[in-house]
């Protein structure tokens, strides 16, 4: 091996690291590569060495940044640590201080317990271990039982084939109806019940007798609405073509005296649409908990107030939606009643329920009614007919209240009458109708407050208005007999039969149902009018 005189330069000693095969001779370094010409250009490379630095990619940022979060707030969590142990946790703190005492009674009181404990146990750190893994057992303990009772399936609905009786409207359209009691050619008394929301022609008066029916000779007759069981739906329903469709069914069906028009809840606005449209061809009107447009204008602040304060959130939010934003409501209809499983009425409608009311719901015979109702109503699945009936309960009617009565004019047109009218109000008087109206009104009534009555009687002039104390919103006007005794009387007096009958008969059935009964007057609740 040569001998290398002097010190080499760098690029000799770069040369050397590149290429092992390299002889030296004298001064003149000798480089022997199988192919010099491809490694030239490489040795011109080592002359301009350049340092490139590769740019940092997003994800490498990233993941330094979260580093470096992480070790900061590691270092906080230290630094609070240390922060507690200085001025909490030394025995010179004020926490300390004030927990030593108590904390060194419940101690020695305790520490019988220890006893338990094996010999190389320390309690300070066994017992916590111990309470909770008792606690942890608890927990499962509550989960398993849970589990171990079944919880009652919601019942399924069950649509039954169509039975109703179905006739043609000048329209085209086709209601179904029903007709109960005396037949028409004897019936001393015709009603026609148009049914609320979320109902059918099985209601009318819920669970009324056909035996008290005949002995007041009443004919009781019962139809859908558009679009609910089997009626065909309406394209342009308002309350208008509602009154009409109760003039063609009782045309059709042989009504040819006045009849009486009953209503519960919110079919109660088809009542006063009767009484605004059809007057003349009614005898009288019959509500019951009636619900009226909860945004009238000419309520005041403090009844509209009692009314609102008595729904829950979701209802209110649903006559929000049904006022503002009515294209919603089907989805909410779909989640609740029309599910196709039943659900209990104040979840179907979200109500809140007075004590007489969930005592009624508990009853075997209201919940096989309640069910086969409901089933009627949504036997089409479509939820348009109860998107109409909402926004109609919320929305302006044609009419107000307060248009149903005029002013009467004075007898007289003296000086002296004149000064009066301005020191004594108006008498009034129902527009074009002059039969009764009655209203009934549970006192225990969260669905309809009684606020509602108060002001219809404030607006409506010459509506007797019974309130029953402790009766809710169903408990009057659903399966009770005694009451349905007890409001025939106040409509119709005391009872004569279907017209057929003769006097004696009349006597014997009344005085068998009133020892039947208990009672001469046949009422079950006492009742005040206002």
């Amino acid at each position: 091996m040569a001998e290398v005189d002097g010190s080499r330069s760098w690029r000799e000693e770069l040369a050397s690291l590149v290429d092992t095969s390299v002889t030296y001779t004298g001064d003149v370094l000798e480089m022997e590569t199988r192919n010099m010409d491809t490694f030239s250009p490489a040795t011109e490379a080592f002359d301009t060495v350049e340092t490139v630095e590769e740019s940092e990619s997003l994800k490498d940022q990233m993941k330094g940044f979260l580093k470096a979060s992480a070790e900061l707030i590691q270092e906080l969590g230290r630094g609070c640590r240390d922060i507690i142990e200085q001025n909490i946790i030394k025995e010179d703190s004020i926490v300390v201080k004030k927990l030593a005492g108590p904390w060194d009674v419940v101690s020695s009181r305790l520490r019988f317990l220890n006893e338990y404990l094996p010999e190389d146990r320390d309690p300070v750190h066994a017992w916590p271990v111990v309470i909770s893994v008792f606690l942890l057992a608890l927990i499962v303990l509550g989960i398993g039982s849970e589990h171990q009772t079944p919880k009652a399936m919601p019942k399924k609905v069950y649509i039954r084939p169509p039975s109703a009786t179905r006739f043609q409207l000048p329209d085209g359209r086709y209601v179904a109806y029903e007709d109960r009691g005396v037949p028409a050619d004897k019936a001393r008394f015709s009603l026609v019940a148009p049914h609320s929301f979320l109902s059918s022609r099985l209601a009318g008066i819920p669970g009324v007798k056909a035996s008290l029916l005949e002995e007041f000779g009443v004919r009781l007759v019962t139809y859908d609405l558009p679009g609910f069981g089997e009626s065909d739906p309406h394209p342009r329903r308002n309350l208008n073509s509602s009154a009409l469709d109760m003039l063609y069914i009782t045309d059709a069906l042989g009504v040819k005296d006045k009849f009486w028009v009953v209503g519960h809840s919110g079919s109660g606005m088809h009542v006063w649409a009767a009484v605004r449209y059809i007057p003349d061809r009614l005898a009288g009107a019959a509500l019951f908990a009636p619900m009226c447009n909860p945004y009238d204008s000419r309520m005041t602040k403090d009844e509209r107030q009692k009314i609102w304060s008595e729904w829950t959130l979701r209802r209110k939010f649903l006559y929000f939606l049904s006022r503002r934003f009515p294209i919603f409501l089907p989805y909410f209809y779909r989640r609740s009643f029309l599910s196709g499983r039943h659900n209990k009425p104040e979840k179907s409608l979200s109500l809140l329920m007075g004590k007489k009311d969930r005592a009624l719901m508990e009853d075997p015979s209201f919940i096989d009614f309640w069910e086969k109702d409901v089933e009627e109503s949504i036997r089409q699945g479509n939820p348009k007919p109860f998107v109409e009936e909402a926004v109609l309960q919320v929305s302006y009617w044609g009419f107000s209240l307060a248009d149903l009565q005029v002013q009467k004019n004075r007898q007289g047109k003296s000086l002296l009458v004149w000064l009066k009218s301005f020191y004594s109000p108006a008498e009034v008087e129902l527009a074009g109708f002059h039969g009764p109206i009655h209203i009934w009104q549970g006192m225990d009534d969260h669905v309809v407050s009684p606020a509602m009555s108060n002001f219809v009687h404030r607006i409506v002039p010459g509506a007797a208005v019974h309130w029953l104390p402790d009766e809710g919103h169903f408990s009057y006007f659903y399966l009770c007999e005694e009451c349905h005794r007890n409001i025939f009387l106040t409509l119709f007096g005391p009872p004569e039969g279907p017209l057929d009958w003769t006097d004696e008969e009349v006597v014997e059935e009344y005085q068998t149902t009133s020892d039947e009964d208990g009672n001469t007057d046949g009422s079950c609740l006492t009742i005040s009018e206002d």
